[in-house]
């Protein structure tokens, strides 16, 4: 009648790596890290507006062993990247990284000996928001470049 008669003896056959990847990528779990004016806009980002519920990740953990993917909203101290480095070690494995804002990506306009000049000196960063401050439909934009780069790795792991 349905799916099953057009498979055939009823079975549904798939590759682990393909289920196990569109799992995580429709469950990426955000672990905030809102530093200056963009966590404003990633607030917005939760809200029902841009509904990011559609996307699996409404729900913000801000347990860094219940998350998958960091959000770094702003601008970061050389004191703060300490500690942001520490919670990115917490995450477990595999995970994602978003910089979101010029100040996040490039240190922004912020010029000075205390500031980063982006987070990916010490972060391996996945994807980069533009913008001062980036908009909440960009954040959603880089969280789908994140699902795509989940559902194209391998996720499974096979002893050769």
């Amino acid at each position: 009648m349905g799916i099953e008669s057009s498979l055939g003896d009823g079975y549904f056959t798939t590759q682990i790596d393909s289920l196990t990847n569109w799992a995580r990528s429709n469950a990426a779990w955000p672990m905030p890290m809102g530093l200056a004016c963009c966590a404003i806009e990633m607030m917005a980002f939760a809200g029902p507006k841009y509904d990011a519920a559609r996307f699996g990740s409404e729900v913000m953990r801000f347990s860094p062993r219940q998350s998958d993917v960091m959000i770094v909203a702003g601008w970061v101290n050389y004191k703060m990247s300490h500690a942001i480095r520490r919670i990115w070690d917490q995450m477990p494995d595999p995970k994602w990284c978003i910089a979101m804002g010029a100040c996040a990506s490039t240190g922004g306009m912020h010029r000075c000996y205390g500031v980063v000049q982006g987070c990916d000196n010490f972060l391996p960063v996945d994807a980069y928001v533009s913008g001062c401050p980036p908009r909440p439909d960009a954040l959603l934009h880089a969280l789908m470049k994140i699902q795509d780069k989940i559902r194209t790795e391998h996720s499974v792991m096979l002893d050769t």
